[in-house]
């Protein structure tokens, strides 16, 4: 099968629930059940045995970890050890579509984090799942094996991820409750749900909600303050534990290589694993991009954003960890546009569209379920393009400012965000194609794929980017496009954003790029036409 041929993971990809099961889940949130269970949880009293914390992909650092350092508080508190383990899911990872290149940093970073630990006698154990449906059987026979009255952990805010929690609880419930699980929230600064309108309802529209996070955080300053470490275990748990020590990090699946060792070694060097090589890239950032980053973030050929997103979106650098090194630049200032740097401002209001996202999540769960935000957009017709599909996934469609983008996805496993806008919208407006297959696509190859943050970028809507005028617009000078699409390296000035207009025939023959796949103006009616039709005949 060639490489864009309909897989069965693209098809994974267009699977959905009914509308309608949709908005019971709405109704009735995995968060709001986790939270139930969760405040039933009796307090046990007995000295604590052995205390685990569980590493998801969205925590792997020992540096401001909650449940990790509350963990270590609860281990302090008995003769036990603090243990740690991170269940390894290959059929998640499939599931989810994670890309080589993300499942790469998790477990290269695993590693080095494992060493940090084992320097201070804390074993990190490293399990794998072999089946989806198995994993909370998993920590449970883990925690009765070495003996574990604590588990702690991070929430996670997708639907799957909250109802394992959530079984797992139950599970411990009909044990008797000689084990407790504590789940903490870590991802965000403001707890998701937790802001309101003045009506008492939580925010859906991202500006009011970005005011009411910076009020928020200027009113309680503590919500950036970190966590400590964890404490040591005693030497003694080096033995008592060696197995732990010694359990390997696995290899990628073969589902998650490469497709050379020369891409591994290259996307290595791009996205170094680990806490430190985060915090580096963070103090790159505030020393040496950040000032200009308000003007020139737009601006893909300047590349001024942080590059954070991938070391966000594994946890690997904590945002509390960010936004305080970040305040600290801005000289204590508070990040409102009056009070700080102008970049410091703008890159914190990118940051607080990740907390936003996490919160949409859980305010409307079936975000995480493959139908849009709107329900509407459920009924559209999409077309049967695969021509259109192969050129859109090569960067081959003829257009340039898009081509440009889906080229650095290739060879970056990364793309600036002005380019995710515009490649998006082309594929759902212009080729109209299925969104969720751009969806999927990005999760394939993206190192910094999360879902709370995909989804919101590919929700459809009536939005539509004109690739020509963005080009001109955010890569005045063509840099971007030259570098990417070297077929139009040698084009001279604005030609290079349209050269199958903009140059004579045999100029452009010459080139040896494509032309348009599409005609922009008639693709942009056709589409608009077709979802004017389709949600007004829409009943979601």
């Amino acid at each position: 099968m060639s490489k864009h041929e309909r897989s069965s993971s693209q098809d994974d990809a267009l699977r959905h629930p009914s509308t309608k099961r949709a908005k019971e889940v709405d109704q009735h949130t995995p968060m709001s059940e986790l939270d139930s269970l969760l405040s039933d949880e009796k307090s046990n009293n007995a000295t604590p045995r052995n205390v685990l914390h569980w590493f998801r992909s969205k925590d792997i650092r020992m540096q401001d970890n909650k449940a990790l350092s509350a963990a270590s508080q609860k281990a302090k508190e008995g003769k036990g050890s603090l243990l740690t383990m991170y269940l390894f899911s290959p059929a998640d990872m499939d599931w989810h579509g994670t890309s080589p290149a993300r499942t790469d940093l998790i477990l290269q970073s695993l590693g080095l984090l494992k060493e940090e630990l084992a320097g201070k006698n804390i074993p990190l154990a490293l399990v794998t799942a072999k089946e989806r449906k198995e994993k909370v059987q998993d920590v449970l026979e883990f925690a009765k094996e070495h003996d574990v009255s604590h588990i702690y952990a991070n929430i996670e805010y997708e639907v799957d991820e909250l109802r394992r929690d959530c079984k797992l609880l139950r599970h411990l419930g009909d044990a008797g409750k000689d084990v407790l699980f504590t789940a903490l929230h870590d991802q965000t600064v403001v707890k998701p749900s937790e802001l309101k309108t003045g009506g008492g309802g939580p925010h859906k529209v991202f500006t009011p909600y970005h005011r009411a996070w910076l009020e928020t955080v200027r009113k309680q300053p503590k919500l950036l303050e970190t966590v400590p470490d964890p404490e040591g275990n005693d030497k003694s748990a080096t033995q008592d534990f060696k197995k732990l020590f010694d359990s390997k990090v696995p290899e990628l699946p073969e589902s998650k290589q490469y497709a050379s060792a020369d891409d591994q070694k290259r996307i290595r060097k791009l996205w170094p694993a680990g806490h430190s090589a985060g915090m580096e890239r963070l103090e790159h950032f505030l020393t040496k991009k950040v000032e200009d980053y308000a003007v020139t973030r737009s601006e893909p050929a300047k590349d001024s954003s942080s590059r954070l997103s991938a070391y966000f979106s594994t946890g690997i650098v904590s945002v509390r960890e960010a936004l305080s090194a970040a305040k600290k630049h801005n000289e204590g200032q508070h990040f409102d546009a009056s009070d700080a740097d102008p970049g410091i401002a703008a890159w914190v209001r990118e940051i607080v569209f990740r907390e936003f996202y996490r919160h949409m999540m859980v305010i409307t769960p079936h975000n995480a379920m493959n139908l849009p935000q709107n329900l509407k957009f459920d009924n559209i017709q999409w077309e049967d393009d695969e021509e259109g599909w192969y050129k859109w996934c090569e960067g081959k469609l003829g257009v340039p400012f898009v081509d440009a983008g889906m080229r650095q996805l290739k060879a970056e496993a990364y793309m600036h965000n002005r380019l995710r806008m515009n490649t998006s919208s082309y594929l759902r407006t212009n080729l109209l194609l299925d969104y969720r297959r751009g969806e999927r696509w990005f999760a394939e190859n993206l190192v910094d794929w999360d879902l709370s943050n995909n989804t919101q970028g590919w929700e459809p809507s009536y939005t539509v980017f004109n690739p020509v005028s963005q080009a001109e617009k955010n890569d005045k000078d063509g840099d971007f496009i030259r570098k990417w699409v070297p077929e139009l390296k040698d084009v001279k000035g604005k030609a290079v954003f349209a050269p199958d207009q903009r140059l004579s025939k045999a100029e452009f023959e010459k080139l040896g790029y494509p032309r348009p796949h599409v005609d922009f103006s008639e693709s942009k009616d056709r589409a608009l036409s077709r979802y004017k039709a389709d949600l007004a005949d829409a009943d979601p």
